[in-house]
């Protein structure tokens, strides 16, 4: 397979020397293309369309998706995987349904594309440049609108967007490659707990050695106050500079140094490949059936785009490999919360690393924690007793507690101190 890999790679570059834009000098690097919003939102809008019913894993809407994507991929003059397809089919397994005593097996794939180096040496290591394209379709498992029953959850920006990204970033780098070969990943089963990018590294079609780096793009789709959220940035020691090099303050970028965290770069973080997980926050949409396409901010998604196509190529053209770096994890809360289905209605700042509390970005209308008097803005310090200092400390305070409880919630609000009762409710109720 690696052989025929090979072979693909450097047909795929000789297609690109042969396209070399009339009148350039031999070995002239083309100029990059500029990211295109319209381009970005036609995709967004075909994916998170009705017709694809949110493309569950398993479903012939998630087949479809896969589909588009790969004849994107040989629109573009990309090599396949194999000499013969762009799919990479296996048998998804959701855990979460053999545990409900329901195991359930989906068949499935990945799309993976390639586009070779320029650098006759280089051109042997890989970027991996990857997002999801699964969601929920009409799926209550794991929805955060049960009531909504089989609503079609289409996932707008989870993770169409990020899948936009991926193939609008194909679209710049076949016009203008770099001295690395790079390698164009869309994943299916990320909604059942990563099982494409899981499957993906367990059976690369390059050695795991050869990859230098992975790319990830989840949720890009709603930019907001100018600030984007990327995972990672602690995995390797060169990606702080590259990155405020390539942002140059166009927005206001919170790092996140490690690895790990609900998305697929997980799966290459756990092989000790540097990651780097570009992400717009969480939003009241997030997993209901609101995740539509009418919500998508396509000229922010292009500056975020923009600001990783500078990174990629850094990473790719760099005469040295990315020097890979282990970031202490923090304990994860995620046993305390499983089954539970107590509901508050908070909406967490995931860039908030330096707030000592846990800021929140917005509430749900008519949730718990609105009819309590939660605002955006406040920085939860005390849930139900005990103190809160982040993220992980405020989900193991909230999943204590059963719907039905009133808890004392202390927020900071315009340096002020205050004490909120919360009726806590039912998910779905």
């Amino acid at each position: 397979m690696k052989i025929s890999l090979l072979t693909s790679l450097l047909l795929a570059a000789s297609l690109a020397s042969a396209c070399h834009p009339a009148g350039a000098p031999a070995g002239a690097p083309a100029p990059a293309a500029a990211p295109d919003s319209a381009r970005i939102l036609a995709d967004i809008a075909y994916l998170a369309s009705d017709r694809l019913e949110g493309r569950r894993t398993g479903s012939p809407g998630n087949d479809s998706a896969a589909a588009y994507i790969a004849r994107r991929y040989r629109s573009l003059g990309l090599a396949a995987m194999t000499p013969t397809s762009y799919l990479q089919p296996f048998v998804a397994r959701p855990a979460a349904s053999a545990h409900a005593g329901k195991p359930e097996m989906l068949p499935s794939q990945n799309v993976v594309a390639m586009l070779a180096g320029a650098d006759p040496v280089l051109r042997n290591q890989y970027v991996v440049i990857g997002a999801h394209f699964d969601h929920l379709g009409r799926s209550t498992e794991g929805a955060l609108d049960p009531e909504a029953g089989d609503a079609i959850r289409n996932g707008a920006d989870d993770n169409a967007s990020g899948t936009a990204a991926v193939m609008e970033l194909a679209r710049i780098f076949r016009a203008a490659p770099t001295r690395r070969s790079l390698m164009f990943v869309n994943f299916t089963g990320e909604e059942e707990g990563l099982l494409g990018s899981a499957y993906f590294v367990d059976h690369s079609p390059v050695s795991l050695d050869s990859i230098d780096a992975m790319m990830n793009f989840d949720m890009v789709g709603r930019l907001r106050n100018q600030r984007l959220i990327v995972y990672g940035v602690g995995t390797g020691t060169e990606f702080p500079a590259m990155l405020d090099s390539a942002n140059a303050g166009r927005l206001k970028v919170f790092g996140q140094g490690d690895g790990f965290g609900p998305s697929d770069q997980s799966s290459f973080y756990a092989k000790n490949i540097p990651v780097l997980f570009f992400f717009t926050d969480l939003h009241e949409d997030y997993h209901r059936a609101t995740d539509d396409v009418d919500k998508i901010n396509a000229g922010g998604e292009a500056t975020v785009v923009d600001i990783a196509e500078q990174v990629i190529r850094d990473v790719a053209n760099r005469p040295g490999r990315i020097t890979f770096f282990r970031v202490p994890a923090k304990p994860s809360v995620a046993s305390s919360s499983s089954g539970s289905d107590v509901y508050f209605g908070s909406i967490p700042d995931m860039a908030a690393g330096d707030v000592k509390g846990e800021r929140v970005t917005g509430v749900t209308a008519g949730s718990p924690a609105d009819l309590g008097g939660l605002k955006a803005g406040d920085v939860v310090v005390e849930f139900g007793g005990v103190e809160v200092s982040d993220l992980e400390t405020y989900s193991a305070a909230l999943y204590a507690h059963k719907a039905g409880d009133v808890v004392k919630v202390v927020v900071i609000r315009d340096g002020q101190r205050l004490t909120l009762a919360v009726t806590l409710g039912k998910r779905g109720g």
